[in-house]
């Protein structure tokens, strides 16, 4: 059987499960066993869907403007020095002969990721490139209406696309594949590319420093027991060759954690770089992800999931919105910005003098899209769970963060009646806990289509708690 390549790989079997299963399903051990790759969290390749049919609008609707916010897409790890810190210390092991002839692999593929890796830190990969042409090409044609050139008095008005990008590189390169492909299918959309320091307020409004939960009792004491069941020796001793001397001379949980985040960030990269890796190492790239057995992935992943989750989720634990506080400017623009393409459509002299608003996009950071999610309350990210043995029973990371995830909010209008709303969240359509207000109760449309005036309202009065 050929071997299927790496990246690839990983990307069928996380399309499949997520095909397979609703975006809020309880996630058990044996899954997780069947599916590994998810246990690398926020580094998951986009899980691309396929086939999915949406439920059909309401007769006579149309949509008409869409309001995104989407995680850039595959990057490398983050961090240089992590990448410098495994290379010297399998170094300094070899020097001293303390390396197995796996940790010689090692060493082979972490001065590779040194000498190429490294210097592109945080940089977004052509897999991530790949995965925003994808997601903008899907849109164009799932709501394609939104893209059309309007009519007005016989004069064809170009649809107009607001993008927005963190000043990271990586969002601002994503922002432009994602542009470059939705110019693809319509040459003539305007798109104003945007990105600046005064624009990530609402971008990417989190601050790492101002969130301290590790005196949080309530927390601490579930997460330890998480992190107790992770155990790194057996890990180290597939590489060293002297476990006193790992005890004396190597981090032994930093090496352990570094390792493995890295390991797992190959299944967002590109292939010549995979294939640099298998010819240092003379074993094939995934080798590396592969030294964790199954069992030591999920440990560790259940106790990263738990971080995000009470960083920024919604956790009883934490008894606090410190973390979704953050996302308060992001959705009080996604609010006014939809507002004002409303607007504009819906008056007669703005639509003969000004090109219609298709779309607004903006490309930033798990950081503020997990507590977005959170905030309104979508299905994905609202379980509240004291347990946090049990978390992964009701909430997945994987499923929340993975590269490139996103949300759209379609705008669907129809003469003389209420404009109304569906969110999408990695293209897949999510019910609300909103009331629908209107007097009439047969004027209210089934989900996942909401009145806009309800979802305004409901959110509205969320940010001014």
């Amino acid at each position: 059987m050929k071997k299927m390549d790496f990246a690839k790989g990983i990307f069928v079997l996380a399309t499949g499960f997520f095909l397979a299963a609703p975006v809020n399903a309880q996630v058990s051990d044996e899954e997780l066993a069947k599916h590994p790759e998810f246990t690398s969290s926020g580094y998951l390749v986009y899980p691309e869907p396929a086939n999915i049919k949406y439920t059909k609008a309401p007769a006579g609707y149309k949509p008409f403007y869409i309001s995104h916010y989407g995680r850039h897409g595959s990057r490398y790890h983050h961090s240089g020095e992590e990448y410098t810190y495994l290379f010297e210390t399998l170094a300094k092991a070899d020097s001293a002969q303390k390396l197995t002839e796996l940790g010689k692999q090692a060493l082979a593929y972490t001065k590779v990721l040194v000498d190429e890796a490294a210097p592109r830190k945080g940089d977004l990969t052509q897999v991530g490139v790949k995965q925003h042409e994808g997601i903008a090409n899907r849109m164009s044609k799932n709501f394609g209406d939104v893209f059309k050139d309007w009519n007005i008095g016989g004069k064809k008005i170009t649809p107009y696309v607001r993008s927005y990008a963190s000043t990271s590189g990586r969002c601002i390169v994503s922002m432009a594949a994602f542009i470059g492909e939705l110019r693809s299918l319509n040459p003539k959309i305007h798109s104003e590319l945007i990105s600046g320091k005064s624009y990530m307020k609402f971008i990417s409004a989190f601050d790492w420093g101002k969130l301290d939960y590790s005196k949080v009792k309530t927390y601490t004491d579930e997460s330890d027991k998480l992190w107790k069941n992770v155990n790194p020796q057996q890990f180290l001793e597939k590489l060293f060759n002297d476990y006193k001397y790992v005890a004396n001379n190597v981090d032994t949980n930093g090496f352990y954690n570094h390792f493995f985040e890295i390991a797992t960030s190959l299944q967002g990269m590109d292939k010549p770089l995979l294939d640099e890796i298998a010819q240092a190492a003379k074993v094939p790239a995934d080798t590396f992800v592969n030294l964790f057995t199954t069992e030591e992935k999920i440990a560790r992943w259940k106790a990263q999931n738990a971080w995000w989750y009470s960083l920024e989720g919604t956790s009883p634990l934490i008894n606090r919105p410190d973390g979704l506080n953050f996302a308060k400017p992001t959705l009080q623009n996604i609010l006014e910005e939809a507002d004002e393409a409303i607007a504009l459509d819906t008056s007669i002299n703005a639509r003969a003098t000004q090109a219609p608003i298709a779309a607004t996009l903006r490309f930033g950071h798990d950081a503020t899209l997990l507590p977005l999610s959170a905030l309104m309350q979508l299905p994905v990210a609202n379980a509240k769970v004291s347990d946090l043995s049990k978390l992964h029973e009701q909430w997945n990371d994987f499923r929340i963060i993975p590269m490139a995830a996103n949300l759209q909010m379609v705008f669907y209008k129809s003469k003389n009646k209420p404009i109304l709303v569906k969110i999408l969240y990695n293209e897949i359509e999510q019910t609300l806990p909103i009331e629908c207000k209107a007097a009439d109760k047969t004027q209210c449309p089934a989900a996942p289509y909401y009145r806009w005036d309800d979802v305004r309202n409901f959110y509205s009065a969320l940010l001014k708690n």
